[in-house]
């Protein structure tokens, strides 16, 4: 049995300024990578390789691991994905063709996704040998693709579950999500998905209105402008850990998963790339943490994105990103 490996250099990967739940304990992040190029058995075996993971359950389309000190780990295939693709062409299988179908092949074209465990922000580092394995195993990312749009998602714990520590996180994420996407140079192909969805203007508006709104605010506004998972900052399962009833009357997605992360969408995965790693989507959304962090700084940039506004067209998406590209690197958030 291979044994795990020991942590990596620790410092890959910047720590948010604010590493600490409210109860003293290190917040966690969880990682989902999409990709294909490679089956489940080969990324199965990347895993075992790299962090000494023991198979726990396995099925035609779906592994788990476990990891000591880290948990469980899942490697999963889009059965429905390849179900509906099947669909298109009017095919039907037996459920035995289906087992067969999906060997032959799910390196080319189905999705695979690893979903890892909530891990320490300081301990992060951990998963560059797994990104490195698989890369080395044959695993292509995004750009490979125009059916899938694979990405990473990034679950980050809050350190509290109140309307004081949310908003600003939502605030600095209104105020950069169009930086975001044109600076992080997301692919079309996920661009014209409707997967990674941004807020609407109007709701950039309405955050950026309420300095400190109550939970009540914040639940109604976003279930009013985003009932949906597909936001690049999809905040349902969020708040669903709070209400999970308040949020099923509004949008009835068995899929929701409530936990008190936020669910960040947006990075793409280029996995083949040599030079790619996890840190440029962590940095990403370090950014977001960055502003969330500097409540006087969001302030001034709410009134400068209300000056901006004009009648009709609204506020120029290409200016505001040239003047919030300016801004953080004069104030040494990026």
């Amino acid at each position: 049995m291979p044994k795990a490996m020991s942590d990596p250099d620790l410092h890959d990967f910047s720590l948010a300024p604010r590493p600490k739940k409210d109860n003293g304990e290190d917040r966690r992040v969880g990682f989902e990578l999409e990709f294909s190029g490679i089956n489940l058995d080969q990324t199965v075996a990347v895993l075992e390789s790299t962090l000494g993971a023991q198979v726990v359950s396995r099925s035609a389309a779906e592994v788990e691991l476990e990891v000591e000190g880290l948990g469980r780990f899942n490697v999963e295939i889009d059965w429905g994905f390849l179900k509906r693709k099947a669909a298109e062409s009017g095919e039907e299988h037996s459920e035995q063709d289906w087992l067969e179908l999906l060997s032959q092949v799910a390196a080319l074209l189905v999705p695979v996704e690893v979903v890892c465990p909530p891990i320490p922000m300081s301990r992060l580092a951990i998963l560059s040998p797994v990104i490195n394995g698989l890369r080395e195993a044959g695993a292509v990312g995004t750009e490979e693709t125009l059916v899938a749009a694979y990405g990473v998602h990034i679950n980050t714990e809050i350190a509290g579950l109140d309307a004081e520590i949310l908003s600003p996180y939502l605030q600095a994420f209104a105020l950069l999500q169009w930086w975001l996407v044109d600076t992080q140079e997301i692919d079309p192909a996920r661009r014209i998905s409707p997967y990674i969805d941004l807020y609407p203007e109007a709701y950039l508006k309405q955050l950026l209105s309420r300095p400190k709104p109550t939970m009540d605010q914040i639940f109604d506004d976003y279930l009013e402008h985003n009932p949906t998972r597909n936001r690049a900052l999809d905040l349902l399962p969020m708040l669903a850990e709070i209400d999970a009833a308040r949020v099923g009357r509004i949008v009835d997605d068995p899929r929701i998963k409530a936990r008190p992360a936020f669910h960040y969408r947006l990075p793409d995965c280029r996995i083949e790339h040599r030079d790619w790693s996890l840190q440029p989507a962590w940095n990403s959304w370090l950014a977001v943490e960055k502003l969330a962090d500097r409540e006087q700084d969001r302030g001034y940039l709410a009134r400068r994105f209300f000056e901006a506004d004009r009648p009709l067209i609204g506020v120029s998406r290409k200016g505001w990103v040239e003047f919030m590209d300016q801004w953080l690197h004069e104030h040494g958030l990026v």
